[in-house]
Order: C-alpha cells, then structure tokens, then sequence
C-alpha cells in the first residue's frame, strides 16, 4: 500500500477537546522516582569515584543499585499505568519506531534497569567481582544520562504547552536528578565521612540553588505566547495553584538552599532535613509545573 492510499484509509479514532488535566499526579510520580534513580546513579558514581578507599562512603556499592532498582521499577510501573492499555508498552518492544522519545526513553531504561539489577548481584559478591561492577557502573552512568533527560524532549513536543520548552527542561531534569540523588544518598548515607556529607551538601545546595533560579526566570522573565502568559500571570497574583507553587519552591530549593549551608558551616543535623524538604519540595514543585501549562483547554 503507497502513501497515498495510507492517508485514503486513515480512520479518526478521537477528535474532541481536552479541556481537563490529562497529566495527573501519576506522571509527577513518574518525573520524580526516575530523578531519584538516575541521580542516585549520577551522584553515587561521583561520590565512589571521589573516595576511591570507599571507606569513607561505606556500602555505598550496594545503596546505589538498590535505590536505583527500587525507584526505576516505581517508574516503570507509573509509566506503564499512564497507557491505560498498558499491552501498548509491548508494541515499543517488538514494533519499535525509534524517531519516538517515547519509544526511546523506553528502551534505555529498561536497559538500564537490566544493568542496575545485575549491579545488585555483583554488589553481593563483593570484591569478587569489583572490576566487573566498575565497568557496569560507567555504563549505567552512560544511560542514566539520557534516561533522565528524555521526558523533557516529550515535554517540549507536547502540543500547545509553550510553558515546557525542551531546552529549559533538560536542564530542569538534570538538576532534579542531582537534587534528588544528593537527596536519597544524604537519608541512607547513615556513618559516612565528613567529607562525603560535603560533597551531598554542596550537590543538594547548588542544584537547588540552580533550580530555584530557573524557575523564577521561567516564571517571571521568559516570554510564553499570550494564553501561557494569562495563565502565568493569574497564578503569580493569587490563583489557585499560587500557593502550592510557593509551597513547592520554599520547600523545595529555599529550604535546602539554606540549611546546606548550614551544614556546611558545622551544622551537620541540618543535612537530613535539608534532604528530607529536598524530596518533598521537588515533587510539590515538579506538580505544579506539570499542572500549570494544562488549565488551558487544548481544541
């Protein structure tokens, strides 16, 4: 069958408005479980690169693919939930189109959960298997890179959600792996060094400190078309999501952003709940952001 015989034959299964929410709580939930794996990946690799001795971040080698295994399959599972025909997710597999950053997304966390599972393992063995674990480390590094940033491209291809733009929110989906993996290692580090509770303090601080400034400058600088800029400016003076957005950046980044430095200057019991409101803020945050660009009926 040509081309032109394909468009001939073409069948409208859904033509309506969507004047509702259609990403819910479920992609929030999706969005910050991968932040968490891909960052527990990201920043666990740094810290073990850093203290090579590993007696200073003792276990770590079994905390990162436990974290990353757990909070991988929670995305996975939202994911696959979000399909409401979840048997959709086996056409990505054996009818794969690889021009979709669905589709791509896909295949590499799922690789990325193989790689991680196996890490777990060799994690058991312990110094049996070190040099072959090192190995699968970098490449999870390599694919939780990609992992973590594919949703922006979704995101930035969404139609008439000139809020997300795909620049802006690769950089946002970085930030919020390092801030949540800072984050996850700070809560299960339990005796770990002074020095390894430096390096989470200054990640947590820093991406918080990124992420807060991003969002003001999305918020109150960047120029979106007319519609976005009405929704934008009704929550800025009061709107419904008004508080929750404030809520999300002050417990989220404001937070953090203080009590690290608390930490840093001696105040190391600060940590704990600087990550704790890390965790909270983000999701909180990345809700709002999802929620925001939707209030306008897509036609």
């Amino acid at each position: 069958m040509d081309h032109s015989q394909i468009i001939n034959h073409a069948k409208v299964t859904l033509d309506v408005a969507l004047p509702g929410i259609v990403w819910g709580w479920m992609i929030t939930l999706n969005l910050w479980a991968k932040s968490i794996a891909t960052g527990s990946i990201l920043v666990g690799a740094f810290l073990l690169a850093r203290h090579k001795d590993e007696g200073g971040v003792t276990g770590i080698r079994k905390k990162i693919p436990l974290i990353a295994f757990i909070f991988l399959n929670i995305f996975l599972l939202f994911t696959l939930l979000d399909l409401h025909q979840p048997f959709r997710m086996v056409n990505i597999f054996f009818h794969p189109h690889f021009t979709s950053a669905i589709t791509v997304g896909a295949w590499m966390a799922t690789a990325l959960t193989g790689v991680i599972a196996f890490m777990a393992f060799l994690a058991v063995m312990k110094n049996k298997t070190k040099g072959l674990y090192d190995l699968l480390l970098k490449v999870a590094v390599i694919l939780a890179i990609p992992v973590t940033l594919y949703t922006a491209v979704i995101m930035g291809e969404a139609s008439a959600r000139s809020l997300w733009q795909t620049g802006p929110e690769l950089i946002q989906m970085a930030l919020a792996a390092l801030l949540a993996g800072s984050a996850i290692l700070i809560l299960v580090g339990g005796n770990w060094s002074a020095e390894a509770k430096k390096d989470l303090a200054i990640i947590l601080g820093v991406s918080a400190a990124m992420s807060f400034i991003m969002y003001m400058g999305e918020y109150y600088f960047s120029w979106k078309d007319a519609e976005v800029e009405a929704t934008l400016a009704a929550i800025r003076e009061g709107g419904d999501w008004h508080f929750m957005f404030w809520l999300g950046q002050i417990i989220g980044y404001i937070a953090p952003i203080v009590l690290s430095i608390l930490a840093l200057k001696g105040s190391t019991g600060l940590l704990k709940i600087a990550a704790i409101c890390a965790l909270i803020g983000l999701f909180i945050a990345k809700h709002v952001w999802l929620i925001i660009p939707q209030l306008l009926s897509l036609s």
